[in-house]
């Protein structure tokens, strides 16, 4: 499992940010042992151990892909509750608390399994939702990781990636909660390369009040390629571009809508450089 350090790592390295959002919170890491603060007596580890029986199979709460492009998943056969991330976050008008555990790979999947957890943390402490959030091999809370949307409610924003050498996959996952209930809004794909020359392509969140229920939530990558020096043969030009999508709250369709499939184009066109 890769380590919490080695995560923060990563979000430094690939996942320069900037958000204009009021509320916006990063992560915390404490220790397990430690004490959930204002709940006395109850500790990470025991909002951790409400986890182990759904990965177990034995409780009546399951977890489930994100995507919900498939049934219940499996966890890996030696699950590492060791450490966690924990974000406090509004939904509903309510104080939630979420932790991240990000597990190692999947079974039968190249791909890693990290399970987003959502408790209410009233009198007795509730396990109310997991989700499996992985979509690549490392996976963890983006920072700044929350987004506030409306004024009792948070979106949570989740980074999965792999990289090499010379080139960083990274997929944003944006979701908020609904009945206590995660919903994804969508995943935004990016792709970095770093040759001769380096080309980055730079993910920033900001809200746009429109009087809906929600906030919209305007997304915006800049593409940006910075030549080098000792190529051979033709390397790219100098250039930057931004692609923006905007999501906004459809009450008839009862979930956020995005503007433009421009992200799916970037996706599209982003494979073809693999």
């Amino acid at each position: 499992m890769i380590s919490i350090l080695y995560r923060f790592i990563l979000a430094c390295l690939f996942l320069p940010w900037l958000w204009a959002a009021a509320g916006a919170q990063n992560a915390s890491f404490p220790e397990l042992s430690s004490a959930v603060p204002g709940h006395n007596g109850i500790t990470y580890l025991d909002l951790a151990n409400m986890v182990a029986p759904v990965l177990a199979g034995t409780s009546p709460i399951k977890i489930r892909p994100i995507s919900g492009e498939a049934d219940d998943e499996a966890p890996p056969s030696t699950g590492d509750l060791s450490s966690a991330a924990v974000l406090d976050i509004k939904a509903g008008g309510g104080e939630r608390l979420t932790m991240l555990f990000d597990l190692g790979q999947a079974s039968d999947s190249a791909e890693g399994f990290a399970v987003l957890a959502l408790y209410d943390l009233g009198s007795k402490p509730k396990l109310l939702d997991a989700v499996n959030v992985a979509t690549d091999r490392s996976t963890f809370f983006r920072e700044p990781a929350r987004l506030s949307i409306s004024a009792g409610d948070d979106a949570v924003v989740i980074t999965s990636t792999h990289f090499n050498s010379n080139q960083g996959y990274v997929s944003t996952l944006l979701l908020m909660v609904r009945n206590d209930r995660f919903e994804l809004v969508d995943t935004i794909n990016t792709f970095d390369e770093h040759y001769c020359y380096k080309r980055t392509q730079d993910l920033a969140f900001k809200t746009l009040a429109d009087g809906r229920r929600y906030a919209a939530i305007k997304a915006t990558v800049t593409d940006a390629t910075v030549p080098g020096e000792d190529c051979e043969g033709e390397q790219p030009k100098a250039s930057s571009h931004k692609i923006s999508v905007t999501y906004r709250w459809s009450k008839k369709a009862s979930r956020y809508v995005p503007g433009s499939k421009a992200f799916e184009r970037l996706s599209a066109e982003n494979e073809k450089r693999f």
